[in-house]
């Protein structure tokens, strides 16, 4: 019971805890913006290549 105590009480990683969860925040937003505009982006530069008349690699 004192363990458990003390590990409630024990500050000690809390902010390496809290950058942990920032950046799992941050790393889903960044899959919904790629999996939302991926195809669009995508598709705005092979046009852009075709118009400029570079063949893409296969």
């Amino acid at each position: 019971m004192k363990f458990f105590k003390w590990f409630v009480r024990d500050e000690r990683g809390v902010s390496a805890m809290e950058y942990a969860v920032l950046a799992g925040i941050v790393a889903v937003a960044l899959g919904g913006v790629a999996a939302t505009f991926g195809t669009q982006v995508t598709t705005m530069f092979t046009r852009m290549f075709t118009a400029i008349g570079v063949q893409q690699a296969r």
